[in-house]
């Protein structure tokens, strides 16, 4: 016997978590399918590595969910000014010109899990298996089921892949992507400060690529640095007292005095985008629909407004009396979203090759850019409600409206 249900998601990361509570509290019968709980939170624990600058935005999908309390209850550090600057010009935006109270919020990327994890177990339509591990996944003439390590055999209307950039479910349904990968690396470096918790986040270009400071709460922050593997391989061979000296060297003054490193870890960076976000019975969001250079952090951010809108699609055609797996159904969720996320990833391709760029005229025209942001107050005031994540078409949920 099949267990039956409408929705299943396969992957409880922030996304997939996400798309089970913008499903809360409907009529459909949902799934949600993580391999391992998140270790619990504590205050006294340092903070992780993984921390995402969350959108106005995102706060708002969080908050209209129910989830957004549990984070406040446990991190998160807004903050209200982004200065961004290059040798000849700089910019600082600034929320309160936009009557907002932050840009933004730095928050433990487990932090946002856990919240929306707790919350999607309070909804009575939600099944949360965890710690769960699927043995196959069959997708056949668009009806999709999962065979459970636990016995358990799952069938499902449609399947949410959010599984992450190598999703197993895009793979198993046959959908390709489109990548690349950038010759840079980010190295990101927990770090306690003498300053005490700021309300501003750091952005410098230099020619091997940016260099940001995130605020966290009280006297730590996390430095974001962009280089070629080489460098950021020697970086991190070198002892803790050596890496002190190079950032007290490489980044400014104003930042303050760095008194210790308390965590170093690497990544590399890489572009992708799947070839199409649905198939008959299948979505995709998050990662497992797209992967974008993390300049400005907006990777998240994208990933829950996927999940906000396609609970939307699905609800709104269920309400209907709409069959949800129907490919004209997730198609809707596709054209609502892939063009949005290509213009994204598009932007942040243009910042990529612009700033890593040391052609004089080109280096004339962006701090000519900048200089201009910093001048002409309607062009700033749309740069930071695009970053804030309040420009194009918004689902519901970002706006702080239910759904149905």
């Amino acid at each position: 016997m099949n267990d039956e249900f409408d929705v299943l998601i396969v992957g409880g990361g922030m996304v997939g978590a996400a798309v089970a509570c913008a499903l809360g509290d409907s009529d459909l019968k949902v799934a949600l399918i993580e391999q391992a709980m998140p270790d619990a939170f504590s205050a006294d624990q340092a903070h992780d590595l993984r921390v995402s600058a969350l959108s106005i935005a995102s706060q708002q999908i969080l908050a209209t969910v129910g989830a957004w309390d549990a984070v406040i209850n446990m991190r998160s550090c807004p903050f209200k000014r982004m200065r961004v600057w290059e040798t000849a010009g700089d910019t600082e935006f600034n929320s309160e010109t936009i009557d907002y109270e932050a840009l933004g919020y730095i928050v433990e990327n487990r932090v946002t899990q856990l919240a929306l994890l707790e919350r999607a177990q309070q909804f009575a339509n939600v099944e949360f298996l965890c710690p769960e591990v699927i043995k196959q996944i069959h997708y056949v003439d668009g009806k999709g089921r999962v065979d459970l390590a636990s016995g358990r055999t799952l069938a499902a209307k449609v399947m949410v892949g959010a599984d992450g950039g190598q999703s197993r479910l895009r793979q198993t349904v046959g959908i390709g992507v489109t990548s690349w990968d950038y010759q840079q690396h980010a190295m990101v470096i927990y770090v306690e400060t003498d300053y005490a918790q700021q309300d501003i986040t750091w952005q410098r270009f230099v020619p091997t690529g940016p260099q940001a400071f995130l605020p966290l709460t009280g006297h730590y922050g996390s430095i974001v640095w962009y280089n070629t593997p080489d460098e950021v391989r020697h970086l991190k061979s070198l002892s803790t007292t050596e890496l002190l000296s190079e950032l007290m060297a490489t980044f400014p003054e104003c930042l303050g005095k760095i008194n210790k490193i308390l965590g170093v870890a690497s990544f590399p960076l890489k572009r992708q985008h799947a070839q199409a976000y649905v198939k008959q019975g299948v979505a995709l969001v998050g990662d497992a629909a797209h992967m974008i250079n993390p300049l400005a952090g907006q990777g998240v951010n994208i990933g829950l407004l996927d999940a906000a809108m396609l609970a939307e699609v699905l609800l709104e055609a269920h309400a209907k009396g709409k069959n949800i797996a129907d490919l004209s159904v997730l198609k809707r969720y596709e054209r609502l979203r892939r063009h949005e996320n290509l213009k994204m990833m598009t932007v942040m391709d243009v910042f990529y090759r612009v700033f890593s760029n040391q052609i004089a005229p080109v280096k004339f025209l962006r701090n000519l850019g900048l200089g201009l942001a910093e001048r002409i107050t309607p062009l700033k005031n749309k740069v930071m409600r695009g970053a804030m994540g309040l420009e194009g078409r918004l689902p519901k949920l970002a706006k702080g409206e239910t759904i149905i």
